[in-house]
């Protein structure tokens, strides 16, 4: 195992892989931004190295001052968490240029990854079904316009070299192509420096559901079941479950398998190894292949509630060397968990809030298997304890948790140089509907004053009827935000 590894992010997730290592005993560093020097994961490291300025470009994204901590300072191994430098095959190289392990997937198979376009057709040659759409990118408009004729509007343009929503637009006709895909090559190239965008039809309401994967070196791979990410904003994702309430009680039992077996064959298509995601848009009793993210997820939380294994740990471990101790009968899911994404942001139009936080108040973890609370998840089913037992109460049932995964505290101040997200607030029950319970009271207990988040909103949804029926698609923000703005029934109102 290593002994020093330099943990190349910030905020909750720095905090997240500074926490793991020291439970495996490997000593972090960390780097850090001008703006981000106050942070709580910069004290929690054991050693800090100042990168520059604020401006991400200057910063976390600054590859040469990065590695030239990572040199300095020793460390054998760096985790850049996600975003970032997470994907970034070059980053990569360099990484392994210097002598040092990445610890992710290796950099053949993250170039492999990286051009969407070419992704969905090895997904394709491997049997897997992928969402209709042109064969590679699109050269120009007018190419665009014959795609889209034949695959019939609307359509969807997608960043080829993209992720996270960004250069990703619907058109509804060809008009709005024309505008969609000039301003999707111009948003593509801005963030990737890649102006390829290729075309798949669009869906109106899909669900989006993704499978975890763990693959190590020596080519053994598992999942670890499904979550259900379809509650997004501007394609980005505010609430996650695991599992997926389309399959409670065992409904729809192929779909689910078929894939889960799909997200084996991705893995195995890309020769994948490390910890990573295969994300599918379902319809009807169809499922389609959309990405294979080869990183971390910020969802990863709700799938070590339910299956007890430490996602990070999985990760320290593989990027070792090691061969994965568990196989896929090892693997049960185990009640039911729900992730709130805690953003500085307002709650209505979605637009930053920075500033200080004045006041910050999360409601107390306990529970089986929490972290914080000297129950930690499971490494790689090494431990005595059978998984299953782990996760279950003195009674026999599945125990509850609460869990907080945060980058701030009290007194921090939110930039607007970095991503809005705040916190995880995470619950775990024995049931969906005992988890959603669970939620209202947590999420009840939580306070943040001197900025705007998206707390009331997480507050309103899991009291809405739809969210608690588990009828959920990606069109769900923008359907519950219709109903939160037209008037109430006077029966409703007391009136």
């Amino acid at each position: 195992m290593f002994e020093k590894v330099l943990v190349a992010n910030r905020g909750e997730i720095a905090c997240r892989i500074i926490r793991a290592a020291k439970r495996l005993g490997i000593k972090t560093i960390v780097v850090y931004s001008e703006a981000d020097k106050d942070m709580p994961f910069v004290q929690a490291a054991d050693e800090r190295w100042a990168l520059g300025g604020a401006l991400a470009k200057d910063s976390y994204l600054n590859r040469a001052a990065i590695l030239e901590a990572a040199k300095a300072s020793k460390a054998e191994a760096i985790h850049p968490g996600y975003g970032f430098l997470a994907e970034d095959a070059g980053f990569a190289h360099e990484v392994a240029q210097a002598g040092l392990i990445f610890i992710g997937p290796s950099v053949d198979t993250m170039l492999r990854i990286h051009d969407k376009s070419a992704a969905r057709l090895l997904v394709k040659a491997a049997g897997v079904p992928v969402v209709p759409g042109s064969n590679g990118q699109v050269a120009d408009v007018e190419a665009a316009c014959v795609v889209a004729a034949t695959l019939g509007y609307p359509v969807l343009c997608k960043a080829a070299g993209g992720g996270g929503g960004i250069g990703m637009a619907s058109a509804a006709n060809e008009s709005e192509l024309r505008r969609a895909f000039v301003s999707c090559q111009q948003r593509s190239l801005a963030a990737f420096g890649n102006p390829g965008v290729y075309l798949e039809r669009f869906f109106e309401a899909p669900r989006h559901v993704e499978v975890q994967l763990l693959a190590d070196r020596h080519g053994h791979c598992i999942h670890l079941g499904e979550r259900e990410c379809s509650i997004q904003r501007r394609h980005q994702k505010i609430i996650e479950e695991a599992g997926s309430p389309l399959f409670e009680g065992g409904a729809y039992a192929k779909l689910r398998e078929g894939m889960l077996r799909a997200a084996l064959c991705v893995a195995a298509a890309f020769n994948y190894s490390n910890v990573g995601t295969v994300e599918f848009l379902v319809s009807g009793e169809e499922f389609f292949f959309i990405e294979f993210n080869a990183r971390l997820q910020v969802e990863h939380p709700i799938t070590e509630l339910t299956t007890g294994v430490d996602l990070v740990a999985a990760q320290f471990h593989m990027a070792a060397g090691m061969p994965l101790q568990l196989q896929q009968s090892n693997i049960a899911s185990h009640g039911h968990a729900i992730e709130f994404r805690l953003c500085a942001e307002d709650p209505i139009k979605f637009l930053p809030s920075p500033g200080e936080i004045k006041r910050l108040e999360f409601p107390p973890e306990g529970g089986a298997h929490c972290p914080s609370k000297g129950n930690p998840l499971l490494l790689l089913n090494t431990s005595p304890v059978p998984m299953a037992t782990a996760l279950r109460g003195e009674g026999g049932e599945v125990a509850s948790c609460v869990r907080i995964d945060s980058g701030y505290a009290q007194g921090s101040r939110v930039t607007p140089y970095y991503d809005s997200l705040l916190a995880k607030i995470i619950v775990h029950a024995p049931t969906r509907a005992l988890a959603i319970e669970k939620a209202r009271q947590a999420l009840s207990e939580c306070h943040v004053e001197g900025i705007k988040t998206n707390l009331p909103l997480h507050r309103q949804i899991v009291e809405d009827a739809d969210f608690q029926a588990g009828r959920l698609t990606t069109r769900f923000l923008e359907r519950f935000s219709k109903k939160r703005a037209a008037p109430m029934p006077l029966k409703e109102t007391g009136l």
